[in-house]
């Protein structure tokens, strides 16, 4: 005959095995496990002591019917898995979210889409099917349809991104308007008169915040020959856009880009066309990364701390999951910080 400890331990234990260990009814099983009032705290910790002992984990199907919490969050990402494979930014905001996450026992949740009806689907699924207590909502497009889906489930959702176009929903958020202002600002105190900008995706809001406050500097200052060029944030095409605004009879003493993997690139052709960096180019990066730091010269470039970033979203997550009232939060700004890849033009070239 099988003893009844041996016969537990080959088989997963059930809220009935604790019960039937603890003298309690199951009732009481599962409010001491759901931390809910209806047994006293001595009975609580003898329960808990006997969940702890046996090896008991939550069942997902129940937790699904009951409407637990099952401590993990989403984020759907509808770009290419290659882009975000290469791109820092993204590295460094996971990074963020899942250190925050981990500290308070959540795990994450990442589904690559193809497309935004796509990754609607996502949302709906996952709601449907209870896989996660919240998601987490990057490149913020103006009227973003997902914004209203999200509403209409009633998923608690963070949107990494604004200001503004987040409906009901929580935010964060940080200025790209100031620092893009401040970078030209600097670029035409050096003696820039022709500056281009690589824009990253057009239905971006940021972008569009970028280009935005761009054209509205560069026209206060006169700079009638200033150029905004779109771009899909990856390595070719900050190349390619790059190879043509070099090759043009007219073309830019300084360009700022978009993204870190772009303003690479971009170094990569003005050394194979032969031109001078920062003697006859400067150029400036968006994104800090450790990359910036690693090219010859090394790059001029907007940053802030990405990880910390993260971690700001994903406490935001938590605290909606946790009943908080939706709430915009904005973090700080990019800041510029100088390096090898700016400096003053030469004298001619700046004025012809």
């Amino acid at each position: 005959m099988t003893h009844p400890a041996r016969r537990l331990s080959h088989r997963r234990p059930t809220i009935a095995d604790i019960a039937r260990r603890a003298g309690v009814s199951k009732g009481a099983v599962s409010y001491a496990l759901n931390g809910r009032p209806g047994v006293s705290e001595e009975t609580r910790r003898r329960i808990l002591a006997i969940a702890a002992e046996v090896g008991w984990q939550p069942n997902s199907a129940a937790r699904t019917l009951s409407g637990a919490l099952c401590n993990v969050v989403g984020l759907a990402l509808s770009r290419p898995a290659r882009v975000l494979g290469i791109e820092p930014f993204f590295m460094a905001l996971v990074s963020g979210l899942e250190a925050e996450l981990h500290a308070h026992d959540y795990g994450l949740t990442l589904q690559i889409a193809d497309g935004h009806a796509s990754e609607l689907a996502v949302y709906r699924r996952w709601w449907a099917e209870r896989r996660v207590d919240g998601v987490l909502v990057c490149d913020l497009r103006v009227d973003d349809p997902r914004v209203p889906v999200l509403e209409e489930l009633g998923l608690p959702a963070v949107v990494i991104g604004g200001p503004g176009h987040t409906g009901d929903l929580t935010s964060v958020w940080a200025d790209d308007s100031a620092p893009l202002t401040e970078t030209v600002e600097y670029l035409y105190a050096l003696g820039h008169r022709r500056i281009a900008h690589v824009a990253g995706l057009s239905e971006l809001l940021h972008t569009r915040v970028r280009t935005a406050a761009f054209h509205e500097v560069t026209s206060r200052l006169g700079l009638s020959d200033a150029i905004t060029l779109s771009s899909d944030y990856t390595g070719e095409a900050g190349a390619r856009i790059t190879r043509r605004l070099l090759s043009s009879p007219n073309r830019p003493t300084a360009i700022v880009y978009d993204n870190d993997i772009m303003a690479v690139a971009g170094l990569s052709v003005a050394q194979e066309l032969r031109v001078d960096v920062p003697g006859e180019l400067s150029i400036v990066a968006w994104d800090d990364s450790p990359l910036c730091r690693l090219t010859h010269p090394a790059l001029t470039a907007l940053g802030r701390d990405i990880p910390a970033y993260g971690a700001l979203a994903a406490r935001r997550l938590l605290d909606v999951i946790s009943g908080a009232a939706p709430a915009a939060h904005r973090d700080a700004p990019a800041e510029l910080t100088i390096r090898g890849s700016t400096g003053a033009p030469d004298a001619k070239r700046a004025t012809r």
